[in-house]
């Protein structure tokens, strides 16, 4: 399975989401995405089995619990598939973080100079 088509379902999304904040129990996970998608438990066992086969969960035994966090794989796939399309949003942010510095550069120079918005100062009667 392609690692897009992993992360199309948005249970998976979520659950991935979840395992982002740090390792969970499964049943805490399953927990979350009933409540919010309606899903069965062993529903979300076979979503988080797709995650976990697919690069993007590890699990670990603690006992009778099964932990899962964020393995960072399946992740790496993706970003590697978004690589050739970085530029098209970071020129943007790069012009942002220069209109940003004028803005600031702009306001200290007001402050200074005592120029920028006036303060309104008609009198109520």
């Amino acid at each position: 399975m392609h690692a897009f088509d992993v992360l199309g379902d948005p249970v998976r999304r979520r659950m991935l989401e979840l395992l982002a904040d740090g390792e969970q129990p499964a049943g805490q996970v399953a927990a979350v995405v009933h409540a919010e998608f309606g899903i069965s438990q062993p529903a979300a066992s076979q979503h988080l089995k797709v995650l976990r086969e697919n690069g993007f969960a590890r699990v670990r035994a603690e006992g009778a619990r099964r932990l899962y966090a964020v393995d960072a794989t399946g992740l790496r796939e993706i970003d590697a598939w978004l690589t050739g399309f970085r530029r098209f949003w970071d020129q943007r942010l790069d012009a942002l973080a220069t209109e940003l510095a004028r803005g600031e550069r702009a306001g200290s120079t007001s402050a200074t100079t005592g120029s920028g918005p006036a303060a309104d100062t008609e009198e109520e009667t």
